[in-house]
């Protein structure tokens, strides 16, 4: 069966939205992009630091399950996944039932450079004692997860985004 979906994984500020939006735009329609945190904010009806302080990250993971699968059954879209989708392997399931899996990864530097620039509101782990040292244990416990749900794996660190965009196109053969 031949895919038409591609979803894009990683850690925060590897480029998931920036890459995904552009990567729409490079294959037209009938492509679409969506985020698995929008579908959630838009199922739950709040944002997701509300979730988190409200209800905890397990009510939260259960809500990325339920959007991991509601677009497992869309077609022509690209997927930007929250940076965690991978801690449930049923998300990994069932995006894989549609998806050519991108994992987009990035040095820990530049993560770092990326989350503070777009400032602590959208990046919480950019408030804590040394971010730096909490990106990277969270990519150590992360990243054998990430590897081994990818179907491709593209660095992105240095890399302009248009390059990304010919890079998947190319590994995914979905330019028409």
């Amino acid at each position: 069966m031949s895919k038409s979906n591609i979803a894009l994984i990683g850690f925060m500020a590897t480029g998931k939205t920036t890459v995904g939006k552009a990567l729409v735009d490079y294959l037209g329609s009938p492509y679409s992009f969506i985020e698995t945190d929008q579908i959630i904010i838009e199922n739950v009806g709040k944002d997701i630091p509300k979730i988190f302080a409200e209800e905890g990250e397990n009510k939260f993971r259960e809500y990325e399950i339920s959007a991991c699968k509601q677009v497992s059954l869309l077609k022509n879209v690209v997927i930007s996944c929250g940076g965690g989708v991978v801690l449930n392997k049923v998300n990994i399931d069932n995006l894989k039932k549609n998806c050519y899996i991108m994992l987009l990864k990035a040095s820990t530097q530049e993560i770092y450079t990326r989350a503070m620039k777009d400032g602590k509101e959208t990046r919480p782990i950019i408030n804590k004692e040394d971010p730096k040292s909490e990106i990277e244990d969270v990519l150590k416990f992360r990243n054998p997860l990430y590897n081994s749900a990818a179907d491709f794996v593209i660095e992105t660190t240095g890399k302009k985004i248009s390059d990304i965009v010919i890079e998947i196109v190319k590994k995914t053969h979905l330019k028409t």
